[in-house]
């Protein structure tokens, strides 16, 4: 008679998690980042990535070919479209910010370049020099954040969607014809893009804002004053400092986040201290709302109807008859 096989033990988890906050953050230990990672250790990375959303890599004495090699491991690596990358590979951004080179603008709560049609999911981000004093990076869990939200206040979100636009690098471009037209260029590049306000992530089903001040326009569909009062409620939940886990940076150390629910901010008290960092992101999928997009009709009512429903039977402007 032929024995039963016993059922697979667990595979023991091949690194060293500790958590660092209440609703994010861990630091990795047990891992050399400088070398090729076994299947088995990529997937540990990638759960624990999921759960935690902000993982800590201390002592990684690595290059930027290794920090893309550890990004490559959870996806393909995308191009930031307006930051410093690297002449050799574009998919490497590199941050050199002293005096004469002030950090740019990311000291705006926000997620990485949600106005993509598929934003990233997630960033890796080394430390190579770091001033003495300041320069720390600030996290926040936005699923934290909805949970913080009344049973009442969910249910009105659900469904609501959001428009994202590259605004804050429009002024790259300058105010000159070539600027115009370079600037013309991208805006068919990345138009601006819609997302729900309640993303569900792909891996742990969580529920998570997914609006933010820097690259959040305005509510679909919603009357102008409503959408920003609402926006306005949810930034300010971003600042309350139990949703937070604000990381202090040391030499050598790499730092991976989950765009999906997290919002981050670079703190700007470093200038003009040296800060050099290395980054690479990870491309990802299109988010994903938990209900059907509300119906247009449920979003906003008209003392008269706007200018355009009217069709053939208004007065034609100058610009139509151009």
């Amino acid at each position: 008679m032929a024995s039963t096989p016993l059922p697979a033990e667990p595979q023991a988890n091949p690194l060293n998690v500790r958590r660092l906050g209440v609703f994010l953050g861990a630091e990795v230990t047990g891992v050399d980042l400088s070398r090729p990672l076994e299947p088995m250790v990529v997937e540990a990375i990638r759960l624990a990535h999921a759960e935690h959303g902000v993982l800590v890599f201390p002592d990684q004495r690595i290059n930027g070919k290794d920090l893309m090699r550890f990004g490559s491991h959870f996806g393909e690596l995308s191009v930031h479209p307006f930051s410093t990358n690297s002449a050799e590979h574009p998919e490497l951004i590199v941050y050199d910010n002293k005096e004469g080179n002030p950090p740019a603008a990311t000291d705006v709560w926000h997620s990485d370049e949600t106005y993509r049609a598929c934003p990233p999911m997630g960033t890796a981000l080394c430390s190579k020099i770091i001033p003495a004093l300041g320069g720390d990076t600030v996290f926040c869990s936005m699923a934290a954040v909805y949970e913080g939200l009344s049973a009442r206040m969910q249910s009105f979100l659900s469904g609501l969607e959001a428009v994202h636009d590259f605004l804050p690098f429009k002024k790259l471009f300058g105010a000159t014809p070539e600027g115009r037209r370079r600037l013309h260029e991208y805006e068919e590049r990345f138009p601006q893009v819609t997302h729900p306000v309640v993303r569900v992530h792909p891996v742990t089903g969580k529920k998570a804002i997914f609006v933010n001040r820097q690259f959040t326009t305005h509510i679909k569909g919603m009357e102008e004053g409503e959408g920003r009062a609402l926006l306005e409620s949810l930034y300010r939940r971003s600042t309350m400092l139990e949703y937070q886990y604000r990381h202090r940076w040391a030499p050598d150390m790499l730092v991976f986040w989950d765009n999906r629910w997290l919002q981050h901010a670079a703190v700007h008290d470093y200038y003009p201290q040296r800060r050099l960092m290395e980054r690479v992101t990870i491309a990802g999928d299109r988010p994903l709302g938990d209900a059907p997009p509300a119906d247009p009709k449920d979003l906003r009512r008209f003392l008269m109807p706007p200018i355009t429903a009217a069709g053939e039977t208004r007065a034609r402007r100058q610009h139509e008859r151009d």
